[in-house]
């Protein structure tokens, strides 16, 4: 199915909005907000902060993680009313570990417009700022937070070679640390705080450093972890073996046969024709 953005259809705007500093907002989300009809909010209360600011006057309607299932239709049925529709979340973009993907699959299985603008998101200046590797990273989100669950997850992300980025609530960020340091062993770490607001400040250094000299933090943190930079031993690992190692860290089999090519110094061909004899 090919649609375009702007065919004169109704449409749902996704709408970036700042992280903390409420200048960090362009000119197009605010025109957007200016000029769609009503506006979807994760919490009408920060989102009437921001329209206040810029004195826009907007209808918003509740739109959150425990009502999206409910509103769905109403937002199709809008759309069909020809309203053009924008969604915002509390602070940054749409979807982003953030409420918004249930509307928009419905959005799109009706065949309306979804625009999603660019703009603010946290992980963005996390990364870059980190002085971590950025050519290639992972963003993760959120793990689990009962304990034994975040430790399964870690398992499976302790072999990708790329820098990793997480974000963490206050609450658990020394028990997360510390996970970390369980399972990644003690590797380089960027604690990146309030990103954007004016206590803004990163900290860096190894897992350990920044756990012994823990000190109770206020605010919303990213955390941006060193990739596994060990060297793995091939010697008692099939090619089988070593293609599921990557499928487990969530590579693709084109991806995961041709990083095990590239160690292995032998051929593509050679490796798929193994795997798939003896998978």
């Amino acid at each position: 199915m090919i649609q375009k953005s702007y065919d004169g259809k109704p449409s749902l705007y996704l709408i970036p909005t700042p992280i903390g500093n409420l200048e960090d907002i362009t000119i197009r989300s605010l025109k957007t907000l200016e000029t769609v009809d009503f506006i979807l909010s994760e919490d009408t209360r920060e989102t009437s902060k921001l329209l206040n600011k810029y004195e826009i006057k907007k209808k918003l309607v509740s739109c959150h993680q425990y009502n999206e299932e409910k509103i769905k239709s109403y937002v199709i049925a809008e759309l069909k009313n020809g309203k053009n529709i924008g969604l915002v979340t509390d602070q940054g973009t749409p979807i982003i570990s953030d409420p918004g993907y249930v509307i928009v699959r419905e959005v799109i299985n009706n065949n309306f417009n979804v625009v999603s603008l660019p703009g603010t998101t946290a992980f963005v200046p996390a990364i870059t700022a980190s002085g971590m590797e950025s050519s290639k990273f992972l963003f993760y989100g959120f793990l689990n937070a009962k304990d034994s669950k975040q430790k399964k997850e870690l398992e499976k992300l302790k072999n990708i070679r790329y820098t990793l980025i997480f974000y963490e609530s206050v609450h658990r960020l020394k028990s997360t640390l510390a996970n970390m340091l369980d399972v990644f062993g003690d590797r380089s770490i960027c604690i990146c705080r309030e990103i954007s607001k004016i206590h803004e400040e990163y900290i860096r250094g190894n897992i350990s450093e920044l756990l012994e000299n823990f000190s109770d933090m206020k605010g919303e943190f990213v955390l941006v972890v060193e990739g596994n930079k060990e060297s793995i031993n091939y010697d008692n690992l099939d090619i089988v073996k070593h293609i599921k190692l990557y499928l487990n860290d969530g590579l693709s089999e084109k991806e995961a046969i041709k990083l095990v090519a590239k160690e292995r110094n032998i051929a593509k061909s050679e490796v798929y024709m193994e795997y798939h004899k003896n998978k």
